[in-house]
């Protein structure tokens, strides 16, 4: 047998095997459509069942494809059997080309319909007021920390935590010009700056920096300006026809941020999850030991415990805390009865399936 007919054989196994691909995505839409009918008046979004999908491919997965590789093809299998039952929109930190624009894809799939918002102030009101279904908003950065805007408006609003997605983050020099020495001006927004802070003294250590709105905004501003440069995603060059000058100028690697889905229903267990709480704490010694105290006593790990300043009051705090587990575990329904008979106000942020 010839390398041709090798090949030949090869392409027609693929085209069969396409083929019952095809008819067997055909029967799972036809369920997935099946089930949004019996339903009824249920949220078509289920992010707990989603990650049990996810997480048991992974689980049985044969190889050759990574694992990363094939959560992201049933990601989009079960983005587009959704759209079959209802269209979702999604609100994020526009323009188009954001890292927030590519969390709405990377959580969601690509088929919802991202609603870019100017402000994150404006990507809640919208998920708020119900113009958008979800909203996609970030939380934290490995290098730079957390987006304080973000914890201060989650305290306050009746949306809920439903998921967290965490994007690795890459930045880009783009640009017009055709050699660094052309470049008389960066745009970008204020972390993304900083988050090339090392890159950019050595490189370009006398233009100036100009901190936008975002790394989309950036983008377009230096489209149409001769001699700027944005620092952005790959995305956002496509987008404004930017070429690009240096790749991954991130001064750390593994740069990451983590993204919230917010809405407004609550989610059910997954088999692994994660509880977000907000929580006053008084203005006295040892206060905020006392505070964490009914989570170690009942077994529950915490992740993480960020503070902020009270919005109302100078001087005094709250703390943002992630734990392990779903808010209907008894060990973390102990621990926040408890908690709640300790703390000025205790509010939940939402159980969701752990990243």
């Amino acid at each position: 047998m010839t390398q041709d007919d090798d090949l030949a054989a090869h392409r027609a196994a693929i085209d069969a095997l396409d083929d019952e691909i095809l008819a067997r995505l055909s029967a799972r839409a036809a369920h997935a459509k099946a089930i949004g009918e019996l339903k009824g008046g249920v949220a078509a979004y289920r992010p707990e069942r989603e990650a049990q999908v996810l997480a048991r491919v992974a689980a049985t997965n044969p190889g050759p494809l990574p694992d990363e590789s094939v959560q992201g093809v049933f990601r989009q299998i079960m983005s587009a059997c959704l759209a079959l039952e209802r269209r979702l929109t999604i609100a994020y930190l526009g323009p188009a080309g954001t890292f927030s624009h590519a969390a709405v894809h990377r959580h969601f799939g690509e088929f919802v319909d991202a609603l870019p918002c100017a402000t994150i102030d404006e990507a809640f009101r919208v998920a708020e007021s119900g113009q958008a279904d979800y909203a996609i908003v970030p939380v934290e950065n490995s290098t730079e920390g957390t987006v304080g805007r973000t914890l201060d408006l989650i305290a306050v609003t009746p949306l809920k935590i439903c998921g967290e997605t965490r994007l690795p983050v890459h930045q880009n020099l783009l640009t017009n010009a055709t050699a660094l020495a052309d470049v008389r001006r960066v745009y970008s927004h204020a972390q993304s700056l900083a988050q090339c802070a090392q890159w950019l003294a050595q490189h370009l250590p006398t233009v100036p920096r100009v901190p936008v709105a975002s790394n989309a905004e950036a983008a377009r501003l230096a489209a149409a300006e001769p001699g700027a440069a944005a620092i952005a995603g790959e995305n956002a060059g496509a987008i404004y026809a930017l070429g690009t000058l240096a790749r991954a100028i991130e001064d750390d690697p593994n740069n990451t941020t983590r993204f919230w889905a917010l809405g407004r229903q609550d989610v059910g267990p997954s088999g692994r999850d994660q509880t977000s709480i907000v929580m006053g704490c008084p203005n006295r010694p040892g206060a905020l030991v006392s505070l964490l105290a009914p989570f170690a006593d009942n077994g529950v790990s915490m992740c993480r415990v960020e503070s902020r300043p009270a919005r109302h009051v100078i001087w005094e705090y709250v703390f943002f805390v992630d734990v392990e587990g779903h808010a209907s575990d008894p060990a973390l329904v102990r621990a926040l009865a408890q908690l709640a008979g300790l703390a000025p106000f205790v509010k939940l942020l939402g159980s969701y399936p752990a990243p």
